[in-house]
């Protein structure tokens, strides 16, 4: 309906952004009919309050709607569990406002708190325990997954595992390499569950494991993070990380950096990558690279493979596949910073991580 954007060197204690900003708003909500008001920053459960009431409307922060969206993808047993983990963690901080309509008793003796405070209390109690049982089942999960992974390590299984910015086209890449018919879409969090398949790989004559795994994005809730560790513990286990990257994005470099950000945090940093460059097809023809595979140099020094590809029509697709055979097949040792054991493509530095 309408969008603001304020500017303060800091955020106010009270309202977030002022008062003045905040009359703005109300007058935007009035004049729209608008039925909520979402803030692209976290809000303290204070100022949440102090906003729903001056504004007279449902409040939401950037974390709520994360939240929102996840709890709409969430297919599987796991999925659900880890959202219902992050929600919990949220609301239990926001108690106070739930039940702002209840009143303190009056008089009598040894009367010391009313309906209002004695709700609050079972609440708070309910939500803990149920983090504890959500926790516990969550926990159970990862005993699961670890077996699985067990099972992989001695079958000398090489572990690939697919990361990116959300929307960057990891779903459709594994399914254009798998063969798969995981749930792909032009959206956010459009995969939240971890779905693992065998890759036979040609050159190398030997399969390897793909996992496509939840996308990140810019201020991930550090709760969500630590909801999803599960998820993401197939990404600090992994052998070499195929790293997509949407081609097409005018704020590529930025997301690339969020990601790398991100993989640092949970201890999966130093995990080989391979950046993939997805959605070729978007590029103009002037702006496409002279080849398909090639080197780029990260903010760290390292040299890494860097493969352009395009999940929906195909392009590429073959290149990637050898790049990972030669991975897959070094000898001990030789990590994807060492490039000269990659397939004979023609290795070119034309196109900058910048260029949109």
């Amino acid at each position: 309906m309408a969008r603001v954007t304020a500017r303060r060197k800091a955020p106010d204690a009270a309202l977030f952004v002022g008062s003045g900003k905040a009359e703005e708003i109300k007058a935007l909500v009035a004049g729209t009919a608008a039925q909520g008001v979402i803030f692209d920053q976290a809000l303290s459960p204070v100022q949440q309050r102090n906003l729903e009431q001056f504004l007279g409307v449902p409040v939401s922060d950037r974390t709520a709607l994360i939240l929102d969206i996840f709890g709409d993808r969430a297919q599987s047993h796991e999925g659900k569990l880890q959202v219902e983990l992050a929600r919990l963690q949220y609301l239990s901080t926001r108690l106070v406002r739930r039940w702002s309509h209840l009143e303190r008793q009056r008089g009598g003796i040894g009367t010391r708190g009313g309906p209002g405070e004695t709700q609050i209390e079972l609440d708070r109690r309910m939500i803990s325990e149920r983090i504890k049982s959500v926790k516990a089942r969550l926990e159970k999960v990862k005993k699961q997954r670890a077996t699985q992974r067990r099972a992989r390590l001695r079958r000398g299984t090489f572990k690939v595992s697919l990361v990116g910015y959300t929307n960057a086209g990891k779903s459709t890449l594994f399914n254009a390499l798998v063969k798969a018919r995981t749930y792909a879409a032009d959206q956010l969090f459009a995969t939240l569950d971890t779905t693992t398949r065998a890759m036979w790989l040609e050159k190398a004559q030997c399969s390897v494991s793909l996992s496509d795994t939840v996308g990140f994005i810019r201020d991930l809730p550090h709760k969500l993070v630590e909801a999803f560790q599960a998820t993401l513990s197939e990404a600090v286990d992994a052998d070499l990380l195929l790293h997509v990257i949407d081609a097409s994005s005018p704020v590529l470099q930025e997301q690339k950096d969020e990601v790398d950000r991100v993989l640092e945090e949970i201890g999966a940093g130093d995990v080989p990558q391979v950046l993939v460059c997805n959605k070729l097809d978007r590029l103009d023809s002037t702006a496409r690279p002279r080849g398909l595979v090639d080197t780029f140099e990260t903010a760290s020094g390292r040299r890494v493979p860097r493969v352009f590809v395009s999940a929906l029509d195909g392009t590429g697709l073959d290149a990637l596949r050898d790049v990972i055979a030669s991975l897959a097949t070094a000898p001990p040792g030789l990590d994807s910073t060492d490039t000269g054991h990659l397939a004979n493509h023609e290795q070119v530095s034309t196109y900058s991580m910048s260029d949109s």
